[in-house]
């Protein structure tokens, strides 16, 4: 089935690498025009000339998801230049590995706000935009750790199990709208986050040990997810979450 999002803005959080890289690249390659959203401005311009190198439409936006007003001034900029985007997806986020009462409550807030709160504020903007147009889609990065856990990831996966009960109730506050909301819950996938982990032989094998089809994850295998849910074909498809681990979670 050939995915066509020509005609679509979409706009990607933590787009400047990773997960969110890949998925600009796939939609991108569907034809959307892609709103590249993250805060290291760098990063984004070399996103952006790679998709428009690859003929796909790019364009980097600075601003920090956590923050309400830089939030409020994104959606502005970004609406003057697209008009309402259809398509938002929500890819920004850290991880803070350690045991719990090792964390102070800075950094404990600062992973609830980079998954969380970011994508309450991302949603509270955009969504309206994409009321009484008949179709929208909001996709969340949730992850295996919103359905189980691993130690020292307590800030991790409480932000991903909220964030997993976020997007089942705007589902369905937007499902008359034909405003599609779900999540993906990747397991492990080879990003700069999970650099370090894969290169340490020991650990790494910890994780082979609990991915039944023996490898990790590819960010191709993730865009190609997002550009699915982002599409036409998905409309029946709200309110849920994709697991895409390896068989991590069927065991």
């Amino acid at each position: 089935m050939e995915i066509s999002l020509k005609g679509r803005t979409a706009v990607i959080t933590g787009g400047s690498r990773g997960l969110g890289e890949a998925m600009a690249r796939a939609l991108a390659g569907a034809g959307a025009q892609i709103a590249l959203v993250a805060r290291d401005r760098t990063r984004l311009e070399q996103v952006r000339e790679s998709i428009a190198a690859s003929g796909g439409a790019a364009e980097a936006f600075v601003a920090d998801v956590t923050r309400e007003d830089e939030v409020t001034k994104l959606a502005d900029v970004v609406h003057a230049r697209f008009g309402n985007a259809q398509i938002l997806i929500n890819n920004a986020g850290i991880n803070v590995r350690k045991n719990l009462v090792d964390f102070t409550l800075d950094e404990f807030r600062s992973v609830l706000d980079a998954s969380l709160i970011s994508t309450f504020l991302m949603c509270r903007a955009f969504a309206p935009g994409m009321k009484g147009t008949g179709y929208g889609r909001i996709v969340n990065m949730t992850s295996i750790m919103s359905h189980v856990s691993i130690a020292g990831r307590t800030a991790y996966s409480s932000a991903k199990a909220a964030l997993l009960g976020l997007t089942r109730a705007l589902a369905l506050e937007l499902a008359s709208e034909g405003i599609t909301v779900n999540g993906i819950s990747p397991g492990p996938i080879g990003t700069d986050m999970n650099l370090s982990l894969m290169a340490n032989p020991e650990v790494s094998a910890q994780f082979m040990a609990n991915i039944p089809v023996g490898r990790w994850g590819k960010v191709e295998e993730i865009g190609a997810l997002a550009c699915y849910l982002c599409s036409d074909a998905a409309g029946f498809v709200t309110g849920t979450d994709i697991l895409i681990d390896g068989g991590w979670t069927a065991k």
